[in-house]
């Protein structure tokens, strides 16, 4: 759900998603069985519902569990998991980095660590290209604790 939002708005969506069903993680089968228009009414759009809707699928037909996926490579799950239409990569990082309690997970993809980066290593984002395989390099020195590096470069950009 916090696909392209800012954290404060992906919070409060997610607040109300979780009210919708008793401020509990709801079952699968609980997210289907809950109509369109009621999950826009909280903030979703019709994109965003339908893959809620694709997310909530995929676990009932794979029979997905979180100990298969605990058993998973890091690859093994980004490649299962972005299947999923409209889970993407990035979607998958911060799943394993904040779900899963990966320690080596790195999101080139992430403004906010792209602005992170730029900002401390006085970096020039203007070839994306360049740029990016400047913090892929960067990024390699703090294997094998690349998560935590993420969360203080969050943390250092937002001020905190």
């Amino acid at each position: 759900m916090s696909q392209q939002l800012s954290t404060r708005v992906a919070e409060v969506i997610y607040g109300r998603f979780l009210a919708l069903y008793g401020g509990k993680e709801p079952k699968p089968q609980q997210i289907l069985d809950t109509p369109t228009e009621t999950l826009r009414a909280i903030g979703l759009s019709n994109a965003k519902v339908s893959y809620v809707h694709n997310v909530a699928r995929f676990v009932i037909e794979e029979k997905l569990t979180d100990s298969r996926l605990h058993k998973m490579s890091d690859e093994e799950v980004i490649a299962y998991l972005t299947r999923i239409k409209g889970v993407g990569r990035w979607t998958v990082e911060m799943l394993l980095m904040f779900y899963l309690g990966r320690e080596d997970i790195f999101s080139p993809d992430d403004l906010g660590i792209q602005q992170a980066i730029t900002l401390l290593y006085k970096l020039d984002p203007s070839d994306k290209k360049q740029h990016r395989l400047r913090m892929l390099e960067l990024s390699a020195k703090w294997a094998p604790y690349r998560s935590h590096a993420c969360r203080y470069l969050w943390a250092w950009k937002d001020g905190e």
